[in-house]
C-alpha cells in the first residue's frame, strides 16, 4: 500500500497548505512539519490538532538496544522487505546530538542511504538534543505526522542508551530489542533493564560465534517469566486489559527470540512475520485498544508536565529561582519546602 492509496475521510478545512499537502503525502510538506514538530511552538500545536483525527492507522514498530547491535542496518533491511511487499515505509531515526550544532550525527541516514531514492520510503533523522530515554521530545509528533500522511508502518529506531532505552515502549505497538554476541557476560546484557519491554527479542550478528548461547539465555530468561499473567511493555495488564479466548482460558504473548544478520539480509523476513503475528495479536485480542488508551494516557501526561512546568517557570522570577538555590545549599530551606513555596507565590496551587 502506498503512503498516498490510504486516506481516511475529507481533507481537514485548514489555512495551511502545508498540512493539506502532508495529507496527500507530498514528501517536501511532510519534512517542513516534521521540521515545525522539532521547533514545538503553538504553530506545531495547531498543526497537530489538524492531523489527529487522520491518525490512529499506522503500525508503529520500534527497534531498540545497547549501541553497535546493528540497528540502523536492520532497520534499513526491514525497509527493503516491507518495500518488496508493497507498503511504504516512514523512518524516525533518533541519532546523539551533536555537541557543537546540536544536530542529529546523521549517521542513520548515512546507512541508510540505498533507501534514499525509494520515494515510498521517508526517512527522518532526529536529535535527542538532551532527552533521556533514547527519543526526541518531538518523535512521538514525528510518528503522528508520517501516520497522518499515510504510511501504514513507522519504523522508529532509537538512540542505544542501554537502560535507558523505556520510552520507546510508550511510543510503539510493537517494540523490538536487539542482543548481539560477543557483547561480554550474557546475563549482564540481559540485566540491562530492557528485556521486559520486548515483544520480539532479536539476536543480530548471529553470524558471530556466541549467537546460540545468548538465544538459550534469552530463552531461560523467558521462562523464568512464564507463569506470569499477560505483561505487555514491562506492564501487567489489569482487568480491562487482560484477554481470553472463548473457553476463558488466558491467552498472552510470550516475545520470540530470533536470530538475524542484518548485514547479510538474513532472518529479516522471518522478523517481520514475528511483528506482523504480534500486530495482528493486538488486533484480535484487544490489546490494540488498551495500548492506544495507555499512549494516549502517557502522551497527555507528558504535555500536561510540560506546560504545567513552562507556565510555572514564566511566573519565577530568575532571582528568586538563583535566590531559592543558595538557600537550599545553605540548609536554610529544604527542597520540597521551596518547590511548595514558589509555586503557592506563582499563583498555581500546589497538588
Amino acid at each position: 500500500m502506498s503512503a498516498t492509496s490510504r486516506r481516511r475521510g475529507p481533507l481537514i478545512a485548514s489555512g495551511t497548505e502545508t498540512v493539506t499537502q502532508a495529507l496527500a503525502g507530498e514528501r517536501r510538506a511532510i519534512a517542513r512539519l516534521i521540521s515545525l514538530m522539532e521547533r514545538g511552538g503553538a504553530e506545531a500545536r495547531q498543526v497537530l490538532s489538524q492531523l489527529h483525527p487522520h491518525t490512529g492507522q499506522a503500525h508503529i514498530v520500534g527497534i531498540t538496544g545497547a549501541p553497535g547491535t546493528g540497528k540502523s542496518t536492520l532497520v534499513a533491511e526491514m525497509a527493503k522487505v516491507y518495500r518488496r511487499q508493497g507498503q511504504s515505509v516512514g523512518i524516525v531515526a533518533v541519532d546523539p546530538t551533536s555537541p557543537f550544532s546540536g544536530g542529529a550525527f546523521l549517521g542513520d541516514r548515512i546507512r541508510m542511504r540505498e533507501l534514499a531514492t525509494d520515494r515510498q520510503v521517508f526517512i527522518r533523522s532526529m536529535a535527542t538534543r538532551g532527552s533521556l530515554g533514547g527519543l526526541a521530545r518531538a518523535t512521538a509528533d514525528a510518528v503522528h505526522v508520517l501516520d497522518a500522511s499515510g504510511y501504514p508502518v513507522i519504523l522508529v529506531e532509537t538512540v542505544g542508551a542501554g537502560q535507558s532505552e523505556v520510552d520507546i515502549a510508550r511510543v510503539a505497538h510493537t517494540t523490538i530489542v536487539l542482543q548481539m554476541p560477543a557483547s561480554g557476560d550474557e546475563i549482564q546484557a540481559i540485566k540491562a533493564g530492557i528485556l521486559e519491554i520486548a515483544d520480539i527479542l532479536a539476536v543480530n550478528k548471529a553470524d558471530l560465534a556466541g549467537a546460540d548461547n545468548i538465544v538459550t539465555a534469552l530463552q531461560a530468561m523467558l521462562d523464568l517469566g512464564s507463569a506470569r499473567s499477560e505483561w505487555h511493555h514491562g506492564q501487567l495488564l489489569d482487568a480491562e486489559g487482560v484477554v481470553s479466548d472463548s473457553s476463558g482460558e488466558q491467552l498472552s504473548w510470550r516475545p520470540p527470540v530470533l536470530k538475524t544478520c542484518a548485514l547479510r539480509g538474513e532472518g529479516v523476513e522471518e522478523l517481520l512475520a514475528a511483528v506482523q503475528t504480534h500486530w495482528q495479536y493486538q488486533c484480535d485480542t484487544g490489546v490494540r485498544e488498551y495500548r492506544e488508551r495507555e499512549r494516549a494516557n502517557d502522551e497527555l501526561r507528558r504535555i500536561l508536565r510540560h506546560d504545567l512546568m513552562a507556565r510555572l517557570l514564566d511566573r519565577i522570577a530568575d532571582t528568586d529561582l538563583v535566590d531559592t538555590v543558595e538557600r537550599i545549599v545553605a540548609r536554610e530551606e529544604d527542597p520540597y519546602s521551596a518547590a511548595e513555596r514558589l509555586i503557592a507565590a506563582s499563583g498555581l496551587e500546589a497538588g
